[in-house]
């Protein structure tokens, strides 16, 4: 099953209609960006939530930006923990199922080291979750830059040994690989027993050696290549597009999907 929508549900008075409006449309899935800042309250939250639910549109959170759990500055990283997991109660209340976020950068350390530094702090906050009952999954995102902690094969193992979830963003890979490659991904994470993906993100991307450029707008080709490749792999997905016009990609995708 594939669900569909646009990353963004507007500012807190627009939510509802919003919505609303996405509900008429038929989408199924939506994105509530913090990009800057954690800018609900518990109560508002809460209220939107409510008419997510009541619509049957779920949610999921982009926590924000300034996030790098490999800094070399403890300060730094605090911070970003917090960032995190104030999203993270944001989310409990929204009733949205997971939060993502870019981890890290390698900075001067291998992968394999920033791996495990990334692995301590989720575990760490995932302790935190517990604690205060949140009903919320962490979802690191595979990331477009070379620089970027967030390769597929990362991500799996992290999900494996601290059973966090995590987002598949198919452009950022796209980026990161320099080539087009869904069948790909899929058929690796087939391999790892994954068979839904509660969370994807989707845009046209402009990319150089070093990795993502920009988002652009979503080209039809694009979309229906992701899609069939997703319905012939048997995994169930929520698609969440993230290009500088994510409603009219989003309505693009819905129909391109009912059209397989």
């Amino acid at each position: 099953m594939i669900k569909l929508g646009p990353a963004y549900i507007g500012g807190y008075k627009e939510a509802p209609g919003n919505l609303g409006e996405f509900h008429k449309l038929g989408f199924k899935f939506a994105g509530v960006p913090f990009t800057y800042s954690v800018w609900l309250s518990n109560q508002q939250a809460s209220e939107i939530g409510k008419i997510a639910e009541k619509l049957d549109i779920e949610l999921s959170i982009h926590a924000p930006y300034y996030i790098n759990l490999n800094s070399e500055e403890e300060k730094k990283v605090q911070a970003s923990m917090k960032r995190i997991l104030d999203s993270c109660e944001r989310a409990h209340y929204l009733k949205a199922k997971n939060v993502v976020f870019h981890a890290a950068y390698y900075m001067k350390k291998t992968p394999e080291e920033v791996y495990d530094i990334v692995k301590k702090r989720i575990l760490e906050m995932q302790a935190i979750i517990k604690k205060n009952s949140w009903n919320v999954e962490l979802a690191p995102e595979t990331t477009g830059k070379k620089s970027q902690f967030g390769t597929l094969q990362e991500l799996i193992k992290l999900h494996k040994e601290t059973s966090c979830s995590f987002c598949v963003d198919f452009a950022h890979l796209e980026a990161r690989n320099g080539k087009e490659n869904y069948s790909e991904v899929l058929e690796q994470l087939k391999k790892a027993g994954i068979k839904n993906l509660s969370v994807c993100h989707f845009s046209g991307i402009e990319y150089s050696e070093k990795g993502e450029r920009r988002h652009v707008t979503t080209p039809s080709d694009k979309i229906k290549k992701l899609l069939t490749a997703i319905e012939n792999s048997g995994i169930s997905a929520n698609i969440m597009n993230e290009s500088p016009d994510p409603l009219k990609d989003s309505i693009k995708s819905l129909k391109l999907l009912h059209a397989l």
